[in-house]
């Protein structure tokens, strides 16, 4: 008993192919849209025009109290601390940084963190740090 796939034949299965070219190799000259009928439409006479964001704009995604910068340098500062450095004093949170071979500044800001402080999250050691986090909305 055979295996293999019989579900279209290799004629088929090269058209197929060359209709979702487009679609899996993403934008190149054409476009990624390999047929004129997949182009998206463009907005109504009564629609607003799609924008895009400029820098440090709020994205609907970002938490209260905090602009997208703010987040992304969090973020970033979280990408060099483990979490088995937390709970973790600045010693700990130092030498975790240059483990993960953190950049010059990021390392000198923790530092700068009080000695004898205990933090257990990044947004501890965030706020620590000087910056503001997300506020609640209740």
């Amino acid at each position: 008993m055979e295996r293999g796939s019989s579900k279209h034949s290799p004629r088929v299965d090269e058209q197929m192919s060359s209709e979702v070219s487009g679609l899996v190799q993403g934008p190149g000259t054409g476009g990624s849209r390999v047929d004129e009928f997949r182009q998206p439409e463009p907005a109504g006479e009564d629609q607003p025009e799609p924008k895009t964001v400029t820098a440090g704009a709020s994205r609907g995604g970002n938490p209260q109290g905090m602009s997208m910068d703010d987040v992304e340098e969090r973020s970033r500062l979280g990408r060099f601390i483990t979490m088995s450095a937390l709970p973790g004093d600045r010693d700990t949170l130092v030498a975790n940084a240059r483990e993960n071979q953190a950049p010059a500044d990021i390392v000198a800001a923790l530092e700068r963190l009080p000695e004898g402080t205990r933090y257990q999250t990044i947004s501890e050691v965030w706020a620590a740090l000087g910056n503001k986090n997300e506020t609640t909305r209740w």
